[in-house]
């Protein structure tokens, strides 16, 4: 780790850093009727944004530019400047890059990342701007805390366990599970076959949800046969640039989820993705 970023990193107030239940009680906003959850067309990137029936609103990654705000600018209030949770699931610029911005435009009370250390530009800035945040609670994610929004809503954090200062970046993903009554949303942030398949091992049918995020943009390093078995979803969202010089999504990665009859859509194809659910089942808004 360069002096340079250990400085940033240090200068970092971490609370409840091992703190497994966290509670909110005051709602953040207005009462919604659904639980709703965007997968942001970002280009190449991740940037997902919920916003809970009780008000809590959660963005996860920030894609790499200030096209997220643009994109925000469609699922809120023009006058909504208040967020309760973002969540850094890696240091990559693909997902930390835009978060820069959000946190100049918006307040955010509540700052989830990893401790694993990247010292790209955008990761540094975003390092910078988050411990400069006012006000904000910095989190480091750990395995097992459990997130409340509200009464309804709950963010299990399944990975990373342990400590990840030595871990490659994407190794250290947190990997989160919304879940609201009945329906379960998988967020994997760029999590390989390994860290996807300890899991299976550990949490078993627990890891059981509607909605999976294909790991990697659909890269072939995740998305292993195993996991699909134990998430067994409904919906496999793709979020990736349109024509992206990576090729995602894989071709082996798009013809296994269609071997388990899963519903795939993209941000490539279709922009924004939104999903709206009542708590017993799921569906894509138009």
């Amino acid at each position: 780790m360069s002096s340079r970023f250990g400085l940033i990193k240090t200068s970092l107030i971490f609370v409840l850093v091992l703190v497994c239940i966290l509670v909110w009680t005051i709602p953040a906003g207005a009462p919604e009727e659904f639980l709703t959850v965007s997968f942001l067309d970002v280009g190449q990137g991740d940037s997902i944004h919920v916003v809970t029936p009780d008000g809590f609103e959660v963005l996860v990654d920030g894609g790499s530019s200030a096209t997220v705000l643009r994109q925000l600018s469609t699922t809120r209030s023009f006058f909504d400047r208040k967020i309760d949770l973002m969540v850094a699931t890696h240091p990559d610029t693909d997902h930390v890059g835009g978060l820069v911005d959000v946190l100049d435009r918006y307040q955010v009370t509540n700052i989830m990342m990893t401790g694993v250390s990247n010292e790209a530009t955008a990761a540094l800035a975003f390092a910078k701007a988050a411990g400069s945040e006012p006000g904000a609670s910095l989190i480091e994610a750990k395995a097992g805390q459990i997130i409340r929004l509200g009464a309804s809503t709950t963010l299990r954090v399944l990975s990373p366990r342990g400590g990840v200062e030595n871990w490659q970046s994407n190794n250290a993903s947190i990997i989160l599970q919304l879940v609201y009554g009945d329906i379960e949303f998988m967020l994997t942030g760029d999590a390989p076959a390994s860290i996807e398949n300890y899991l299976v091992g550990t949490e078993g049918d627990s890891l059981r949800s509607e909605v999976l995020k294909l790991g990697h943009h659909g890269s072939k390093t995740s998305t292993s046969k195993e996991f699909l078995e134990a998430v067994a979803p409904d919906f496999a969202v793709v979020s990736a640039g349109a024509q992206n010089r990576y090729g995602h999504p894989n071709r082996e990665v798009v013809d296994r989820v269609n071997q388990f009859d899963v519903n795939l859509v993209s941000t490539a194809e279709l922009g924004n993705i939104v999903f709206k659910s009542d708590g017993q089942k799921v569906w894509l808004t138009e």
